[in-house]
């Protein structure tokens, strides 16, 4: 017969249940970094009692196999040096991850610390107009300009470079 055993935040917890929601989210974070509130939340759907989940979660922190700065870190790394975002993107979507404030705005702090969104910015246009090659229409001057602000860059970097994209003299090919 399983032991029941109090959770240090009140209530009781299963130590079979408890093992099985540590081994599934154990399972879960074997195939991607999870933030502590994507992790419990993917638990509780998997219908766990709430205060396995918590005690489950509390083990693997002090395990420290769940770590939300390493998460926030890594995906910010990933978002600028794989994906090419801007900051204000990935700021919302480590917000949407359940990473708290503090640790994001560190994680950004490492991550666009010596970065030059200009060159970010220059690096997306030569993406998305490497078809074309130019913004004709203000119709296209629209459309890249709402690309780049989905992608979470400020829209005073992005006007700047729309701007002297559209100049005549400036060259595609040196951006």
């Amino acid at each position: 017969m399983p032991v029941a055993r109090n959770v240090p935040g009140g209530g009781e917890y299963n130590i079979r249940s408890m093992n099985a929601a540590y081994v599934q989210g154990l399972r879960m974070l074997a195939m991607r970094e999870l933030s502590v509130a994507q992790l419990r939340a993917r638990l509780l759907e998997r219908e766990f009692t709430a205060a396995d989940v918590e005690a489950a979660l509390e083990r693997l922190i002090e395990e420290k196999a769940l770590d939300d700065e390493r998460v926030a870190r890594a995906y910010a790394q990933t978002a600028v040096k794989v994906k090419g975002r801007g900051r204000l993107r990935v700021q919302r979507e480590l917000h949407e991850m359940g990473i708290a404030r503090d640790v994001a705005a560190a994680a950004l702090a490492d991550t666009y610390g010596d970065l030059d969104e200009r060159r970010l910015i220059a690096d997306a246009l030569k993406k998305k107009l490497r078809v074309r090659g130019r913004i004709d229409t203000p119709a296209d001057y629209a459309r890249v300009y709402q690309f780049l602000m989905r992608q979470g860059f400020s829209p005073s970097a992005v006007t700047a470079a729309l701007r002297a994209y559209r100049r005549p003299e400036h060259n595609p090919e040196e951006a």
